[in-house]
């Protein structure tokens, strides 16, 4: 795992910078399984965490589908989950994601089917938190109840 390597965005190619998360969601959906999404900026400690030890690992793994939007880019072309044409500033601003991290869990029409994590204040159970909402929002996507 080479977290070292940045991406024009400047953050750490462990997960992917999308540019479409509508084929993000599709991706997801053909493995029915939820996307993942990681709201994040670049030099954010809380950020690094999450995706270091947590998200990157488990998309390399292949047990998530799990990308990356810098929540301060103003200029990046981004497709959002209805196929129009959007920044990832206009897409986290949409989401009402204002703490970075925030990782959300979508449908493909782009609801969230689980809490979304804001912040990360517990390290010691993120995990923990991590994996409940994975489960909730597979359950959902799934249409079985908890």
């Amino acid at each position: 795992m080479n977290t070292r390597n940045l991406n024009p965005d400047g953050l750490p190619d462990i997960l992917p910078v999308v540019g479409s998360l509508r084929a993000a969601a599709q991706k997801a959906a053909a493995r029915q399984e939820p996307l993942v999404v990681m709201v994040t900026l670049k030099g954010c400690a809380f950020c690094d965490v999450v995706r270091g030890h947590y998200l990157g690992p488990m998309q390399q793994k292949g047990e998530v589908v799990a990308v990356q939007v810098n929540m301060l880019d103003r200029k990046t072309p981004l497709q959002d989950l209805q196929g129009q044409m959007t920044t990832p500033y206009a897409q986290a601003q949409a989401w009402k994601a204002r703490i970075a991290p925030t990782v959300l869990f979508l449908n493909p029409a782009g609801q969230e089917i689980a809490e979304r994590l804001e912040g990360m204040s517990l390290a010691d159970f993120y995990g923990a938190y991590l994996q409940d909402r994975l489960d909730t929002a597979r359950r959902q996507l799934r249409g079985r109840q908890p």
